[in-house]
């Protein structure tokens, strides 16, 4: 299935021909969303799947937020009759649910929100990020994601499994009781956050004993380079995955540790916050997933989270394009003089001016004086359109804001189009 270098083919064929493969799914994961999800047949209602084969053509669709399936699944409940644990998004449930089988397990993240697992082999997706990791078949691994509830814990042990390795099955917390794990079994690799890994870490050298990792994967948290660097010092090569209980594998990390490589089996797209509309490559923006996993067809999923996507190729030979990695979270919002705005929000005042370039609020004052300000990027200025674009802020979102013109490429590429600014947050 693998050599030294890659998981499998899919991960060094040419550009062009994921892309097509990609796009011959897309149509048909679309109408399937239709038929068997009664979500996206409200949705996307009205949507030819037949005529969504370009990347352009699946940028018109709506994009879809975790706040979405929460409000559907909520509603779900409160009916009482024979409710739709999914609110009407997966394709697969079980007996008494609107779906009638399918699903192996079923998960419950902060919210809450449930999410199905259906059947097959690394369900997730997840083997890739752990051979690019260094682990190889018949090693062993400590899985210290959770077991209980959320999908980390058996979506890593999912992956070890079908790349032939074992798994003790860790999960959080009791340190000294996985650490006296540790040291009478010698795993090879750490699965689990980059924080507990530490934890693990400095109690050992407090206790004395000695820790046999030499490798990890790490994911659910950041993972600056100077507690990658802290880690390599004591023999631990640390490698991080971004993954998430709707989606599974998103993207990892190479040996090249030049951003994050794009799992198999998606579609990322980088959006402009609160909005659905691409942004230039390069650019930060929100990181918006189709997934082409049939029992869960989540299409344009909103993550929230920030990303860009980075130029090139990975120097390791997988093709994949890359992502900067996490950067932040993208659903902005401030409270101002009782009212929230939304990066939604300012994204529809800049999709009526689509002459602007960027934009960003920024919020200002002392207590009770708060101010916004409107920055917004653009080469040349109509007469008049500050004042048109100061009226279009104040029927969104309610409030004033002056209008500031700065020269193209003036904003900082962070993704930020909210910035809250007050001396006395």
């Amino acid at each position: 299935m693998h050599n030294d270098e890659f998981f499998d083919t899919l991960e060094a064929r040419d550009p062009a021909e994921r892309e097509q493969a990609l796009l011959a799914l897309l149509p048909q994961q679309i109408a399937h969303a239709q038929a068997h999800t009664p979500a996206y047949a409200e949705l996307l209602a009205g949507v030819d799947a037949a005529a969504v084969v370009s990347r352009a053509a699946l940028a018109q669709l709506p994009v879809t937020r975790k706040t979405e399936l929460l409000a559907r699944q909520q509603a779900g409940r409160a009916r009482g009759s024979n409710p739709d644990p999914f609110g009407g998004f997966a394709a697969v449930g079980w007996s008494g649910c609107v779906r009638a089988s399918g699903a192996r397990r079923v998960f419950q993240s902060p919210g809450p929100i449930y999410e199905p697992e259906g059947q097959g082999t690394d369900y997730w997706r997840v083997a890739r990020a752990l051979f690019a990791a260094g682990l190889r078949a018949g090693e062993l691994v400590h899985n210290s994601f959770s077991y209980h509830l959320t999908p980390a814990g058996a979506m890593m042990e999912g992956g070890a499994h079908a790349l032939g390795c074992s798994v003790f099955p860790g999960g959080v917390g009791n340190t000294e009781m996985q650490l006296q794990a540790v040291a009478d079994l010698r795993p090879h690799a750490y699965v689990g956050t980059p924080s507990f890994l530490k934890i693990m870490l400095d109690k050992a050298q407090e206790m004395g004993t000695r820790t046999s990792f030499t490798k990890a994967l790490l994911s659910g948290e950041a993972f600056p380079p100077s507690l990658r660097d802290w880690l390599a010092e004591r023999g631990v090569a640390g490698y991080q995955c971004y993954a998430t209980a709707d989606l599974g594998l998103i993207a990892y990390e190479t040996a090249a540790r030049e951003g994050l490589v794009l799992a198999e089996g998606v579609m990322v797209e980088i959006v402009r916050p609160g909005s659905g509309d691409p942004v230039p490559d390069g650019e930060v923006g929100e990181l918006v997933v189709t997934s082409l996993n049939p029992d869960y067809p989540l299409i344009r999923f909103g993550t929230g989270d920030l990303s860009a996507m980075l130029p090139g190729r990975c120097p390791t030979g997988r093709s994949n394009a890359r992502i900067q990695g996490w950067m932040g979270r993208a659903d902005q919002s401030a409270k101002v003089r009782g009212m929230f705005v939304h990066a939604a929000q300012v994204a529809e005042i800049m999709r009526r001016f689509p002459e602007l370039g960027r934009a960003r609020l920024v919020v200002e004052g002392e207590m009770a004086q708060d101010r916004m300000t409107l920055k917004i990027e653009v080469a040349q200025a109509a007469e008049g359109l500050a004042e048109q674009v100061a009226a279009a802020v104040r029927e969104i979102t309610k409030l004033r804001a002056d209008i500031e013109w700065l020269a193209p490429g003036a904003l900082p590429n962070d993704g930020r189009v909210i910035e809250d600014a007050r001396s006395y947050r």
